[in-house]
């Protein structure tokens, strides 16, 4: 999205709210930008920063063109600075160094911009840091914090900033764009529910990685009913080689959730709500006798309760083990 027109069409209460702070000229010193992955965070913060700096505004629209815009599109501009996540966290040191660049005036104006990504992993020390800076606003510097898990941000930072929620998008919607671009019905319905952004989805459709990571997962669900003894080594061995970093993790386990979803739809007669497996595919009706109604909800539970402990940094290959023993339960 490079315009507050494309996203009106997506997030329109969201578009209002800034537009509208645009054209009184009383843009935020701070924002609160709330949503699931691939809403539309990212692309309303460079908006917003575009809007500050832009050379050739076409009133509330950037012009995109430009120096600064371009440099903005690229994260090459030299007074908006982006801070994301070192590892599991954003670090105390992160936020002292974009501290000390704000003491120093901008290199092409006075006005500043920061945004801080996945802004639910600051550290405690870090959150008080980023605290102080709110508390202190110059006139001219506009934070922009973006997060999927507004509930671990400190309710002081919340106070001070103005919150903007955007609400999910619609997957069915999604999902036939993805077929218009050429995506085949079954990939298109599984990429509808994992992401929001076309690019990405088509990035995963040509990747191996997403592949096999499909192929790894069914094998699992597989050796809890056929094998369970062996699934420790599996993980140990396949499937966390495999899943290499936090995002592929949260990825694997998104697969393994839609996975055992599936498996709970077809034994309750919504086929229709299949997107990891084939309706007509004869392992899901297999494993739909497999396991119970009570015990899949349970599985997709406790799949939810390992996603949450990823994003608090618990130790993946911990959170992997305990998963597996309560799913073999």
């Amino acid at each position: 999205m490079k315009t507050w027109a494309e996203v009106e069409k997506i997030q329109p209460l969201a578009s209002r709210i800034i537009t509208n702070s645009i054209k009184k000229d009383r843009i935020s010193h701070a924002y609160l930008i709330q949503g699931e992955r691939g809403t539309g965070k990212e692309a309303i913060a460079r908006l917003i920063a575009k809007g500050l700096f832009c050379e050739e505004k076409r009133g509330i629209e950037p012009c995109n063109e430009c120096v600064n815009c371009k440099r903005i599109t690229s994260g090459n501009h030299p007074d908006v600075h982006w801070i994301e996540p070192e590892g599991k966290s954003i670090k105390k040191e992160q936020v002292e160094n974009l501290q000390k660049e704000f003491t120093y005036s901008g290199l092409e104006s006075n006005q500043k911009v920061y945004v801080v990504k996945d802004a639910d992993t600051l550290t405690t020390n870090a959150s008080n840091r980023i605290l102080k800076f709110l508390e202190e606003p110059s006139q001219q510097t506009t934070a922009i914090m973006l997060t999927e898990n507004s509930r671990a941000i400190l309710t002081t930072i919340r106070s001070r900033c103005q919150v903007i929620d955007l609400k999910p998008l619609n997957p069915a919607s999604f999902r036939d764009k993805l077929k218009e671009e050429g995506m085949d019905n079954r990939n298109a319905s599984l990429f509808s529910v994992l992401t929001n952004n076309l690019d990405e989805a088509k990035h995963w459709s040509e990747e191996e990685w997403f592949a096999e990571s499909r192929k790894l997962m069914v094998q699992l669900i597989e050796m809890f009913s056929s094998k369970p003894e062996d699934v420790y080594l599996f993980i140990h061995s396949h499937l966390l080689p495999h899943l290499k970093d936090r995002d592929n993790q949260e990825r694997g386990l998104d697969l393994l959730l839609l996975a055992f979803r599936d498996i709970l739809y077809f034994s309750i007669g919504n086929e229709e709500g299949l997107v990891f497996f084939d309706s007509q595919e004869e392992i899901v009706e297999r494993l739909a006798m497999e396991f119970s109604q009570e015990k899949l909800i349970e599985i997709l539970n406790a799949i939810l309760q390992a996603k949450r402990k990823l994003k608090q940094n618990v130790q993946p290959m911990l959170v992997f083990e305990q998963l597996m023993l309560q799913i073999k339960r």
